[in-house]
């Protein structure tokens, strides 16, 4: 699937936040639908460790915002989303680009509205994986995000 000019624009705009130009990752698509995002982390000087392989922090933080990002543009302005807690499991050290492909299904929308239809507020864990090209898991990342609607959140304040 192509991505509209909208989603274009979109992407350079993400591209321009510091946890991705900061940590050499972009952005390299941006479904129509935001359900789908994909990212490069490139093994360069910028993502180089010590040893000489991709910075487990480059992989972090580069895919810090995804989800939360993901959820705030396909669920609207009447929630909030916001970020609680991740953990990084290394698995094969990255010796090249490393790609990110992060989906969000129309059922986990559905799930998350039905649920905070009887809830004040629900946690989401999502799983990012780092692959090489030919697929081979260099890290795991699990970030939870927790997701209320709005009126109830500023009902409490």
């Amino acid at each position: 699937m192509s991505e509209s000019l909208k989603t274009k624009l979109l992407r350079l705009q993400f591209n321009c936040i510091p946890c991705f130009f900061l940590t050499g990752a972009h952005l390299t698509y941006i479904a129509d639908d935001l359900r789908e995002i994909r990212l490069a982390l490139p093994l360069s000087w910028m993502t180089r460790n010590y040893i000489g392989t991709v910075f487990g922090g480059s992989m972090f933080a580069a895919t810090d915002p995804i989800y939360m990002l993901m959820l705030i543009k396909s669920l609207g302005p009447e929630y909030i989303v916001i970020d609680k807690a991740a953990s990084i499991r290394f698995k094969k050290l990255g010796k090249e680009t490393l790609y990110v492909r992060c989906v969000l299904t129309q059922t986990e929308l559905d799930d998350i509205k039905a649920l905070l239809e009887t809830q004040s507020k629900i946690d989401r864990s999502y799983t990012i994986e780092l692959t090489t090209l030919s697929g081979e898991v260099c890290a795991s990342i699990e970030r939870t995000v927790n997701v209320r609607r709005k009126e109830r959140a500023e009902s409490k304040i």
